[in-house]
């Protein structure tokens, strides 16, 4: 057993030793998986797409300003009248100009007269028009706007919590295919040693050359497991590596492989539940439809506004410009009709997240539980374990000496060999998933 104990620290000690392979712990490599997953960069665009919304809400409670300019040329006057100076003259002014004015004058007042105007002309006008009551539209457009920014950075979390989980997952898959590469090279010693030690019984005869055939069966079956641990670390390695964004797929991972020594302890799930990325936007949902609602009630409301503006044109053929202040009120009438359905509509639609917060909120509780229960039997499984590699060392060791003395076959130390080798594994595979389940624990309670 001391020498299954040496050659473990030994391969530790190898790999930490070695200059050429970067080492990364847990930490490291969730960072990097945060920083370059693909995943989450879109998350963080939309967090920066809802900024930008939340400040071009912002911008209608400023001013509306509006330019404006026009130039024409019509091919005839867009204004004509006919004029007839004589209907327009009364009998004492006829008499009066009847006497100083010459004939041909005379006869020119008496035929009608065509007048055209703004064949061409140019308009031009700046407007401001500043809105005083909207229904409480621009309020709760704004209040919405926040609410996806902040539902943006609630999804955000959610990506990292399923960014990380599954970073840890590859991580401690790959940990344990490490750890079993150790009991299998701890083991194909113990087997070299049997050998040795049958070998040397079979040349003095007081043993079965069949003894010797199985320990080797058994050392190509433990080479064969080698082949595919190798395989296995291969492509989880480069899975991680992948999946965190490293250039350099040669690299080792450092982890605590013994059995934690501390045992979590349970949160109060009500008030856990409350902090919650996932109760959260269920509450942001919520306040969504309820905005929604209110925005369908101030799209049927009255509107009012003031503004002022300042205009120029030259339609007289001469330079005109003025200014003016206004109020406006729009109130819409035939709209209620089906804005009033909206309203409805908008009104249930808020009800129904009202009843799947309550309804979820229980769902996420069960799941806090369910994660509680399965790192309670993880630590469970963990102990066993711990205890059976106890139990299948100290078999092992009474059957070799069984051997030994003669009393004992070797396929009662090959399967006290073997039980032993699987204790390990199982005590390895009961490390990774006591991991995996605090994280899913530490996830379902927004820890």
């Amino acid at each position: 057993m001391k020498k299954i104990l040496s050659l473990i620290v030994c391969s530790v000690c190898c790999c930490v030793t070695a200059t050429s392979q970067q080492s990364y712990t847990l930490q490291q490599l969730n960072d990097s998986a945060l920083q370059n997953n693909i995943a989450i960069r879109n998350a963080r665009h939309s967090i920066d797409a809802a900024q930008q919304q939340r400040k071009e809400a912002f911008t209608k409670y400023f001013p509306n300003v509006s330019g404006t300019g026009l130039w024409f040329n019509a091919n005839k006057g867009m204004a004509q009248t006919t004029i007839n100076p004589s209907e327009m003259i009364s009998p004492e002014l006829g008499a009066a100009f009847a006497q100083s004015l010459p004939v041909e004058a005379l006869a020119a007042l008496a035929n009608p007269i065509s007048i055209s105007m703004m064949k061409n002309g140019t308009i031009g006008s700046l407007m401001a028009v500043q809105p005083v009551f909207a229904g409480g539209q621009i309020i709760n457009g704004n209040k919405l706007a926040k609410v996806g920014e902040d539902v943006s950075r609630l999804q955000l979390q959610l990506s990292e919590n399923e960014v990380e989980k599954t970073a840890e997952q590859y991580f401690w898959q790959l940990a344990s295919l490490q750890e079993k590469m150790k009991t299998v090279d701890a083991v194909d010693t113990l087997l070299c040693d049997i050998y040795k030690d049958v070998d040397v019984a079979v040349r003095a005869g007081v043993a079965m050359r069949n003894d010797l055939l199985q320990v080797q069966l058994r050392q190509n079956d433990i080479q064969s497991q080698r082949l595919k641990l190798q395989n296995g670390i291969s492509i989880v390695r480069l899975l991680l590596s992948q999946y965190c964004g490293l250039r350099d797929t040669s690299f080792v991972i450092t982890y605590q492989s013994d059995a934690p020594s501390t045992f979590l302890s349970r949160q109060d799930h009500d008030q856990a539940l409350l902090g919650t990325a996932e109760y959260q936007l269920l509450g942001k949902q919520v306040e969504a439809a309820n905005l929604q609602k209110k925005l369908a009630v101030g799209q049927n409301l009255p509107s009012v506004a003031v503004g002022a503006g300042y205009n120029y044109h030259n339609l007289l053929d001469n330079n005109h410009t003025f200014g003016m202040i206004f109020a406006t009120v729009s109130v819409p009438i035939s709209d209620w009709w089906g804005g009033s359905h909206t309203i409805k509509r908008r009104m249930i639609e808020h009800q129904q997240a009202q009843e799947q917060l309550a309804d979820n909120a229980e769902l996420l509780k069960i799941r806090m539980q369910n994660a509680w229960n399965g790192v309670q039997e993880a630590y469970q499984q963990l102990q066993l374990a711990q205890r059976s590699i106890e139990q299948a060392e100290e078999n092992l060791r009474l059957n070799r000496d069984y051997y030994r003395a003669g009393t004992s076959k070797m396929s009662d130390l090959l399967e006290a060999q073997l039980l032993y080798q699987q204790s390990l594994d199982k005590h390895t595979d009961a490390v990774s998933d006591y991991h995996k389940k605090l994280l899913e624990y530490k996830q379902a309670t927004g820890q």
